[in-house]
């Protein structure tokens, strides 16, 4: 969706290794990356059954509706393979890195940095993340490390907003 005065780009490049790709369907290795049940619990809560493939259509097509949808693509043996996504909206910016050996590499840092110099390029003068729950400290770590705070207490956890000085 374009939600700002720029058209969505079919590429943000990021470093050698690592772009992002605008959402132009669902890859084959989507579904596995909801089917992982800790995963789930941090992005959806306790509770979370993995996701059919009706599910995950239903969720891309709401991101998809909501902001900027991308693949994180990163490059490893000389090709670019989608590991995870994430989505740039006026009122959250969810992110998933959906191949677990590629959690806590830094890749969701700069994967946010990107999305917030686009965000702020475009004319925005602040981000949020809709809810970030207390016990997920990775992805509360990554936001704060962007310069997110914690913004209003939530039924399990809470919002962060960034706002441009």
């Amino acid at each position: 969706m374009n939600i700002f005065k720029e058209n969505q780009p079919d590429f943000l490049f990021i470093s050698e290794q690592l772009r992002l790709r605008k959402f132009n369907g669902i890859i084959p290795q989507a579904l596995g990356w909801y089917q992982d049940e800790k995963m789930l619990r941090f992005v959806d809560g306790p509770g979370r059954k993995p996701y059919s493939e009706e599910t995950l259509s239903r969720m891309y097509a709401a991101l998809n509706d909501l902001g900027e949808l991308y693949y994180i693509e990163y490059k490893k043996d000389n090709l670019f393979q989608a590991i995870g996504d994430v989505t740039l909206a006026i009122r959250d910016l969810p992110i998933v890195i959906g191949d677990a050996g590629l959690r806590g590499k830094g890749i969701g840092f700069q994967v946010i940095q990107t999305l917030i110099e686009r965000a702020y390029d475009q004319g925005l003068k602040e981000l949020h993340v809709r809810e970030i729950y207390s016990y997920n400290t990775a992805s509360q770590g990554l936001f704060e490390k962007c310069g997110f705070k914690k913004d209003v207490k939530t039924k399990l956890g809470y919002s962060y907003r960034l706002v441009r000085e």
